[in-house]
């Protein structure tokens, strides 16, 4: 099966033209999509600092987390709302695109980590897993998380 049609569709949208044609509307989304992501991943980074023992020592790993989940929420909720409008105004390039197909299987595997594995460790008792588990943890979700953002940057250089 194909995603061709798909991606061409999405070229194909009125929105997509709009964004290919406008220099200062790209632009924008764009800014305001790396702003969104910097905000993301600073909250994801903070409660990790947590896990890893490497930060905020006097607050329990579980409210760290609870902190910062709203700002998750609200800075992915603009990661998708301005990532969307960019993907489909490069939707052919990027169907050609090894770095954004491996940046997409990152994204998947850095969400469901973050939404399943981290978040029970990040709400458990810290006296109840061994410290190790939390290091182990905050650790993968970094190298997750960064992978994503530097394989997202590649697209740019190495289609």
């Amino acid at each position: 099966m194909s995603l061709l049609p798909f991606f061409e569709w999405c070229d194909g949208l009125a929105m997509s033209q709009a964004y290919r044609e406008s220099v200062w509307l790209f632009t924008a989304t764009q800014s305001l999509h790396l702003i969104a992501i910097t905000t993301f991943v600073g909250a994801i980074l903070i409660v990790d600092l947590r896990l890893l023992g490497l930060g905020l020592f006097r607050q329990p790993s579980r409210r760290t987390a609870q902190s910062a989940q709203r700002i998750l929420l609200w800075a992915g909720l603009a990661v998708l709302a301005t990532g969307i409008p960019q993907f489909t105004a490069n939707a052919l390039s990027y169907s050609r695109s090894p770095v954004f197909v491996f940046k997409m299987c990152l994204l998947a595997a850095a969400l469901v980590f973050t939404a399943t594995l981290r978040r029970h460790v990040a709400d458990a008792d810290e006296g109840r897993l061994p410290a190790w588990v939390p290091r182990t943890v905050g650790a993968v979700s970094l190298v997750l998380w960064m992978s994503v953002t530097i394989s997202g940057r590649l697209i740019a250089f190495y289609g």
